[in-house]
């Protein structure tokens, strides 16, 4: 239940704070005076989009508070416990903000959350029934949905979508195997040729650069021998050479060190760089030696590097490309020979698939059909209590040609809803009055099976009137005896149906226009209603009529809900006011 909403910088709301009572809680005021706002906000609060043009002009941020009493929802409790959020004293307090800079974030009892999980628990709390919703109602796939939520059938619904999206995956993959092995067997002389081509070079990783630098060795291999003899005959050939001239080098240094015993040193690093010249005259002379012309070698290496040449120009532009397009070519080749083994595997695959979509969505079709006749009958029975005396529901069903993702088959709901007129579809036969009033119907029938313990109907009533709203208030305070109902209305009838009133008004304070609510009673109940009425608030026939209306209104029998301990209901305000942080 709905304790308490606080509103702050939400357009032209200033500071807010609307009290709710068990029962039927009903918002009133004049056309403007801010009550879509509030509703506005509590869907904000319930995880709906927050844009930054929610802010009130000249504020920094808007903000919306609620605190629920959830000692009834211990489903809800687990939830939370899931969730890593404390729950004491039996309340949750969800808060919203919104920047003018257009951030959004959110809390859960002081837990920081993401909007989607405030729309999660959201979604357990408060259920909004809108004037939008009318329209809905013309839509097959809504009205499908109303029936699904009436014989309970989420689950078989979802096992439903997970046999569709399990067989729609193996048709899939059949189709594109069937297209991969399609295009294998026109491709298959062009694969073939490739493997073969491939195969019959059978190049290695790397062999072209090995190649690519024994050809230049012996291309150049005179060229070679000769450089390398004439770099070892300057260092070691005769006495013009670099180690005969350093003879001089090592008698100086010598007589060094017989002088200056510190210049031995010297003489070591000397000999170490005439050891490395001699170690390198050597090298030389055995690479000059070893360089041979090879003319037949060198034929067959070229031959070898055009022929991977070759496959790098048509497969490459590297070898590891023209491999990769080797193994390609022989994987589509084998889908030629395996695939029809493994098109026979999925076809098995898929048969059972089909069989198990059939068997799940044969058990939500009996459980639709088996509910739908008590749902138009309960719906029905509604309609005269709606100013609709002659009016009836009735549910058709149309096989579809294939099951989809939400059944066999499509719903339709028909109704007559004056004497002397076929059933026809609510699209073609429905004033927008009589559509308001035949969701309400349907939406009393479902209340009765919601675990969210608030409704709200947002001027659901619109395009009714007189002997017909009193009947609509009735009813709203039916549903009241069961669950917490917020009706924003502009009807008088339903208006002195409440169990607790509020007005919504605008005031200007300075030059600024500001929306605020009062909770209305005794004379105040009286002179609301009056204006509600159309005539002269202050005129004694209109108070007399408004008194008589609210008197009428408190002679039904009180639900449950509106009667149950007020204690409780003051124990939750209470403890809100010392939970929750002003906003």
């Amino acid at each position: 239940m709905l304790v308490e909403l606080r509103i702050r910088n939400v357009a032209v709301i200033d500071t807010v704070v609307l009290p709710l009572a068990p029962g039927l809680n009903v918002l009133t005021g004049e056309t403007g005076a801010g009550k879509s706002l509030i509703i506005g906000a509590l869907g904000m609060l319930l995880g709906e989009r927050a844009a930054a043009d929610r802010v009130r002009q000249g504020a920094d941020r808007a903000t919306v508070e609620g605190v629920f009493d959830i000692a009834a929802q211990h489903g809800l409790r687990e939830q939370l416990d899931t969730l890593g959020i404390e729950c004491e004293d039996d309340l949750l307090v969800l808060k919203r903000e919104v920047a003018a800079q257009g951030r959004s974030r959110a809390w859960i009892n002081g837990s920081p959350v993401t909007a989607a999980v405030l729309a999660q628990i959201g979604a357990h709390l408060v259920t909004v029934h809108g004037q939008h919703d009318a329209r809905q109602l013309l839509d097959a796939e809504h009205q499908r949905d109303l029936l699904d939520a009436y014989v309970q059938a989420d689950d078989v619904r979802r096992r439903v979508a997970d046999a569709h999206g399990a067989l729609e995956l193996l048709r899939r993959r059949e189709r594109e195997l069937e297209a991969r092995r399609q295009e294998a067997a026109r491709r298959a002389d062009y694969l073939r040729y490739v493997v073969r081509e491939v195969d019959e070079v059978n190049p290695v990783v790397g062999e072209d650069d090995t190649l690519e630098a024994e050809i230049r060795r012996l291309s150049h291999a005179e060229e070679l021998q000769s450089l390398a003899a004439q770099a070892a005959q300057a260092i070691a050939g005769d006495e013009r050479a670099a180690l005969s001239r350093l003879a001089g080098v090592r008698r100086a240094l010598s007589s060094l060190a017989r002088i200056d015993a510190d210049t031995a040193a010297l003489q070591s690093g000397f000999d170490a760089a005439v050891y490395s010249l001699e170690e390198l005259a050597r090298e030389l002379e055995t690479y000059a030696e070893g360089v041979e012309a090879d003319p037949e070698r060198l034929r067959v290496l070229e031959r070898r590097r055009d022929a991977l040449l070759g496959l790098m120009r048509k497969y490459g532009p590297s070898l590891p490309e023209v491999l990769t397009t080797a193994a390609d070519a022989r994987a589509e080749l084998e889908l030629v020979d395996s695939g029809e083994l493994d098109l026979a595997a999925i076809a098995d695959a898929r048969a059972a698939a089909e069989g198990a979509l059939v068997e799940v969505a044969a058990e939500l079709t009996r459980l639709r059909q088996g509910g739908a006749r008590h749902f138009a009958q309960v719906v029905s029975t509604l309609l005269p209590e709606l100013g609709m005396p002659d009016g009836r529901v009735e549910v058709v069903f149309e096989r579809a040609a294939d099951i989809g993702p939400r059944g066999a088959e499509s719903v339709q709901f028909v109704a007559a809803l004056n004497a002397g007129v076929e059933l026809r579809p609510l699209g073609r036969i429905a004033s927008g009055g009589e559509l308001a009033r035949v969701l309400l119907a349907m939406s009393t029938v479902l209340a009765r099976l919601q675990a969210v313990p608030t409704l709200v109907f947002d001027e659901v009533d619109a395009g009714v009137g007189g002997a017909v709203a009193w009947q609509v208030g009735a009813l709203m305070r039916r549903v009241a005896s069961h669950h917490q109902v917020l009706a924003i209305s502009h009807l008088a009838q339903i208006a002195a149906r409440a169990h607790h009133h509020v007005v919504v008004h605008k005031s200007a304070v300075g030059t600024v226009t500001t929306a605020d609510t009062t909770i209305v009673t005794g004379d105040a109940r009286i002179t609301e209603v009056a204006r509600m009425l159309g005539g002269d608030a202050d005129r004694e026939v209109s108070r007399a009529h408004a008194r008589e209306l609210i008197e009428r209104g408190e002679d039904v029998e009180v639900p449950a809900a509106a009667t149950r301990d007020n204690a409780a209901a003051d124990r939750s305000r209470k403890g809100a006011q010392r939970r929750g942080k002003p906003v």
